[in-house]
């Protein structure tokens, strides 16, 4: 991510607008559903990933693969939660839509390798009934929010913006994100063979459904408002943290031969640092635009 930051002016919301960009109760409601299976996957998947052949609704393995799912979950609990929370829309529209192409592939990677979950265990149930519904739910709610807010204020009247060089670069990310994510899902063993630790087609497809989350890139080249994009930079630190501690967990399920470990926790390494430097600049131009109200 770039550094740069843009003032876009200042407008405060009427009465009006504000009811436009209220959450409304049903996404609140969705989100407060969705939480505790998330808290409970990471658990099972990031705390326990050698017992997952019996806890979980498959086996996954080797545990890194079950650690890196477990670590979207609690980034995903850290968002909905959010969500329950958030005073506007706004702060929390960009994520629903990578939630929802997340959820779909998995609903379809259930589908097309049916035969590798265990029939009949509660977490399959559990995995099956939340990915063949999810998808629906989230872009539903996404849907009729989105309906409320048209009309509403746009970027060019939100106070503080990421920079135009901050925009392409986020957009960037979010289009490789997405590229790496439908090659994993639709040529699976094109990236198996190269791939740092040991993949199956489904793993391989659950690790392109988590690649898929970084399609909010793009979200943030279209909405560079901070209030729209800071709760995306706190989940992108809850999710590459523990990935990285995952690696760090698991670093013999690794070959440290093959450069794509190498390229994995560089690019790892870098985006949290330049997210960080960003987050910090933007609370400070954002603390400033509030004190010159």
């Amino acid at each position: 991510m770039a550094t740069g930051v843009k003032w876009t002016g200042a407008a405060k919301e009427s009465p009006i607008e504000q009811r436009r960009t209220r959450v409304l109760p049903v996404s609140r409601a969705l989100a407060a559903v969705i939480v505790p299976f998330l808290v409970v996957a990471w658990a099972i998947l990031y705390l326990l990933p050698d017992r997952t052949g019996e806890l979980f609704a498959w086996p996954i393995s080797p545990p890194i693969t079950s650690m890196m799912l477990g670590a979207t979950y609690i980034g995903g609990a850290y968002f909905f939660i959010r969500a329950i929370l958030a005073r506007s829309w706004e702060e929390i529209a960009l994520g629903f839509l990578p939630v929802t192409g997340f959820a779909g592939l998995l609903g379809v990677a259930t589908i097309l390798h049916w035969e590798a979950f265990t029939p009949g265990h509660l977490s399959f149930l559990v995995w099956t009934t939340l990915y063949l519904t999810t998808p629906f739910l989230v872009l539903g709610v996404w849907w009729a929010n989105q309906r409320q807010v048209a009309g509403s204020a746009s970027p060019d009247q939100d106070q503080v913006a990421l920079s135009d060089r901050a925009r392409i670069v986020a957009g960037g990310l979010g289009l490789v994100a997405v590229t790496v994510s439908l090659v994993l899902f639709i040529w699976p063993q094109q990236l198996i063979d190269v791939w740092p630790w040991s993949l199956s087609p489904l793993t391989a497809r659950v690790m392109a459904a988590i690649f898929a989350l970084g399609g909010a890139g793009i979200g943030i080249a279209r909405d560079p408002r901070w209030r729209a994009v800071r709760l995306l930079v706190q989940v992108v630190w809850v999710m590459l943290g523990l990935f990285l501690v995952a690696i760090a967990r698991a670093w013999a399920q690794l070959d440290p031969g093959n450069p794509l470990t190498w390229v994995i926790v560089i690019w790892l390494v870098a985006v949290l640092a330049l997210s960080a430097i960003l987050y910090a600049r933007m609370e400070r131009r954002h603390g400033l635009a509030r004190s010159h109200r």
